[in-house]
């Protein structure tokens, strides 16, 4: 990376649809989170004791639009200032992985940016770096 990169980050690979805006700058381990949004899916699959992944796909589908506005909104940023795309691309359950990878997809191509797919269990292993200075190997529990 050269510059300053602003990147739309996007999660759907269970019940929760998700969205944040990072700068990320050359050099520095971790990026600023400028704005994000995440729905929730807690009142769609209640009763049913568990997720329903079909329920959680069409649930994504129709949502990921709203968190990517609502993220970008509280970035104070719009879709122009966006210079590359990541999403959860696996593992997950498909129905959610594919409405978020098509979104993304779809953004990344209409407006000729990267798209990266992000692995959601590397996405787990290295969150505790964005909160502390921890040096490879550690262990993840």
């Amino acid at each position: 990376m050269t510059g300053e990169r602003i990147i739309l980050g996007l999660e759907s690979s269970c019940d929760d649809t998700a969205a944040a805006v990072i700068r990320a700058r050359p050099g520095l381990p971790r990026g600023t989170i400028l704005g994000a949004a995440v729905l929730g899916q807690d009142a769609l699959h209640g009763a049913f004791g568990g997720v329903v992944p079909e329920i959680a796909a069409r649930a994504h589908a129709e949502r990921l639009d709203l968190v990517t506005e609502a993220a970008l909104g509280r970035a104070e940023l719009g879709l122009e200032a966006i210079d590359a795309v990541a999403v959860t691309a696996g593992p997950g359950l498909i129905g959610g992985l594919l409405a978020g990878v098509m979104f993304a997809k779809g953004l990344a191509a209409g407006r000729g940016l990267p798209l990266y797919g992000v692995n959601h269990l590397a996405g787990h292993a290295l969150t505790p770096r964005l909160v502390a200075d921890l040096d490879f190997p550690y262990l993840m529990l």
